[in-house]
């Protein structure tokens, strides 16, 4: 079965009202970095196909001290934003200069790990995504939007249109590690961002990827740090329960037991990393 029709929709209304009419038999894409391989192997055999190139939702724009990321930015669009450093952290550590130019913010929401790098990033950032249908609009967390493995909390008929990510308070810290130093599938993938007053953390965020169905959040080694100085004590404790929270898996690029261990290694890096204080990016 191939493909019978394609629908190129120049507005987010003409979108919309494409998508009330086909319903869920519509597939949606922008990039085509995750859909296309599915298509091209046979794994997704749709008869209809809609794409979001030129519908209007590439702006990218700063709004009150943080930055409104239209759903179909490209992930070479987001490198070159100096708003948010860890958004261009974690686009340039994603895939190829190729894939980036083509996959978008948006569609990285969708990626299945060890993919998903960028929605890390906003995880720790406390990004909403910005859902609408032809009649309705909703703003929800993206901690919320996520809910399995390929699985998100989108209804009938809606589209995501943008992903918002309020202003940036306090350090932040981005590690992705993996076989090769570019272009590489994730063994883990670690975004932090930690606020401090008085040499407190007052607040604390410890995101991971590629150990879970989908980017989460590691809530119990948060917990463990707010109120620390980012001592040795505190960083190791969170690094083990960062560790024993997440949810890794057996595929061809590490096994469950492999990421987990990582998992404690790179937390720890980061977090150490904010404690020195240095720059901290890379492997």
């Amino acid at each position: 079965m191939t493909v019978a029709d394609y629908f190129l929709p120049r507005s987010l209304p003409e979108a919309l009202e494409l998508l009330r009419e086909h319903g869920p038999s519509l597939l949606v894409m922008a990039g085509g970095t995750v859909t296309m391989p599915l298509i091209n192997e046979g794994i997704s055999l749709p008869r209809q196909v809609m794409g979001l190139r030129f519908a209007g939702l590439d702006g990218l724009e700063p709004v009150d001290g943080g930055l409104r990321i239209g759903a179909t930015v490209t992930l070479t669009g987001l490198l070159r934003q100096r708003h948010v450093p860890m958004l261009a952290q974690a686009a340039r550590r994603t895939a190829s200069w190729s894939i980036r130019n083509m996959g978008t913010v948006g569609g990285n929401l969708f990626t299945p790990p060890p993919g998903g790098d960028v929605a890390v990033a906003l995880l720790a950032l406390d990004a909403q995504v910005e859902v609408r249908s032809r009649d309705a609009s909703r703003t929800l967390p993206l901690s919320e939007f996520q809910t399995g493995f390929m699985t998100t909390a989108l209804e009938p008929g809606e589209l995501v249109t943008g992903i918002g990510v309020p202003a940036v308070a306090g350090e932040t810290a981005y590690l992705k590690f993996g076989r090769k130093e570019a272009n590489t599938p994730s063994v883990v993938t670690v975004a932090v961002r930690v606020r401090r007053e008085e040499d407190r953390v007052v607040d604390a965020r410890v995101a991971l990827g590629a150990v879970g169905p989908h980017a989460l959040r590691a809530s119990r080694a948060e917990a463990i740090l707010v109120g620390s100085s980012l001592d040795p004590g505190a960083i190791d404790e969170a690094a083990e329960a960062a560790a024993a929270e997440c949810d890794p898996f057996d595929d061809g690029v590490a096994s469950a037991w492999y990421r987990r261990a990582m998992v404690r290694l790179f937390v720890r890096r980061a977090l150490e990393g904010l404690a020195q204080p240095v720059a901290v990016e890379g492997r």
